[in-house]
């Protein structure tokens, strides 16, 4: 059996009810984030590290804005914390700023601060801090020690709740109250633990896949075939929204909160609709395992420093997760039982997928290479592909050479399928590009 976790969104049935008490813990949780971003800040200043979750944890257990929320509930803040620091530190952008306060200021006529507020954080509840009634779709969420203000019996936020039809909320692993900015209400996103008869792979053939700045995939099958994936949409979103943020008043405000938290949105929608028709086009060319070309090979040059790909470049390159996309591409592929496979990508870019010569000027623009060994010219993103499709740096394999075998076509090499990304319909063939809008 497979394992696999779903998430479920869900409208709050009884908001009225709940409203109050589920705005108190997004407050609390704000206020956990500041209190622990000012630590860190603190601790980054005398030592030059960032404290991670586990540290914040032991610092901040017996902190007064710890107790706003379930004890998991803290911990998952001071968790999100860690991982947007070390997404900054991590950064080679020297544009990037720490990770803000979430507080939101307003001012008078003459410009005096009048008061603060606090935006409305995601609260998470894991196990511990959930009991579900299956039978009446409601769940109880434990509240924080410093919100139990009511006797035993109302030491727990009661959340009616409604699915869309034919979903079946069951073995439920964890809660998120989220916010709607523009609806002005809550939400819940269930996550729930379900398991799955181990698949089969559709077949034994290979993919590879090659991710970069101008076209974030390119894939390549044994099937004489490829297909490029442009990024331009991500682009666009990471030119457009920090140029927003940075505009806000507060950088910690509900108005960059907001600008934040669709960015986001937007990028995994993006991401999770690549690996779905990576995958299902795998499915179709009977693909049992893909290759990835390792990040390191992406970020990183041959000494272990840091590649500069320009101004904008770097900024493309930061704004893409690429590990954040690799695994959601091997969760997909994994209950359709398709390995993926992490492999190197040292020399892939610089040699011909046809005859294994090897020669860094043979890329002569972003979008072409030529060989001047075989007289070949062919996509510069599908000859990498290609090449990690073959794993060239895996001594072991039988097409570790990288050349083609036999009288193959190399037509496709040149000529790969476009699939461009629409927000509402996911990917669709450059062909056959419709208006998918309702």
């Amino acid at each position: 059996m497979l394992e696999v976790h779903r998430t479920h969104r869900a409208r709050i049935r009884n908001h009225s009810q709940v409203a109050e008490s589920l705005d108190r813990h997004g407050w609390s949780a704000s206020k956990l984030w500041n209190v622990a971003n000012y630590h860190s800040r603190e601790v980054w200043e005398e030592t030059g590290e960032i404290p991670d979750h586990e540290e914040l944890k032991d610092e901040l257990k017996g902190h007064d804005k710890y107790k706003g929320l379930h004890s998991q509930s803290s911990q998952r803040v001071l968790e999100e914390l860690a991982e947007a620091f070390n997404s900054w530190y991590s950064s080679d952008d020297d544009r990037d700023n720490p990770p803000g306060y979430r507080k939101e200021n307003y001012y008078d006529s003459q410009g005096h601060r009048v008061h603060e507020e606090h935006p409305r954080s995601t609260v998470t509840w894991k196990q511990n801090g959930i009991r579900h009634d299956t039978k009446n779709n409601r769940v109880r969420l434990s509240k924080g020690a410093n919100h139990k203000e009511h006797p035993r019996a109302w030491e727990y936020i009661l959340v009616e709740y409604e699915t869309r039809p034919g979903v079946t909320v069951e073995n439920l692993q964890q809660v998120r109250a989220v916010y709607d900015q523009q609806k002005e209400r809550w939400e819940l996103h269930l996550v729930c633990k379900d398991e799955i008869e181990t698949p089969t792979a559709p077949g034994n053939e290979t993919a590879g896949i090659d991710l970069g700045i101008s076209n974030f995939a390119a894939v390549a099958y044994s099937t004489e075939d490829a297909d490029l994936y442009p990024g331009n949409r991500l682009k666009q979103d990471g030119y457009y929204f920090p140029k927003e943020i940075a505009n806000c008043d507060d950088s910690g405000g509900e108005r960059a909160t907001r600008l934040h938290h669709k960015w986001s949105e937007r990028r995994t929608h993006f991401f999770h609709s690549l690996a779905k028709h990576i995958v299902q086009r795998c499915v179709e060319k009977g693909v049992g395992r893909i290759n990835v070309g390792e990040l390191e090979g992406v970020r990183e040059d041959e000494n272990g420093d840091s590649k500069n790909w320009g101004k904008h470049g770097n900024l493309d390159l930061h704004g893409w997760a690429f590990d954040r996309f690799t695994n959601i591409l091997e969760y997909k592929a994994k209950v359709k039982g398709i390995e993926v496979r992490e492999v190197s990508e040292r020399d892939t870019s610089k040699t011909c997928c046809i005859c294994g010569k090897e020669d860094e000027s043979q890329r002569v623009e972003r979008g072409l290479y030529v060989c001047e060994s075989c007289d070949a010219a062919f996509n510069a993103d599908v000859n990498g592909a290609e090449n990690i499709r073959h794993d060239i740096n895996e001594e072991s394999n039988s097409e570790s050479s990288g050349q083609l075998s036999g009288d193959r076509s190399t037509g496709w090499l040149a000529q790969p399928a476009v699939h461009l990304y629409d927000l509402s319909c996911g990917f669709q063939p450059q062909t056959e590009v419709v208006d998918c809008k309702p």
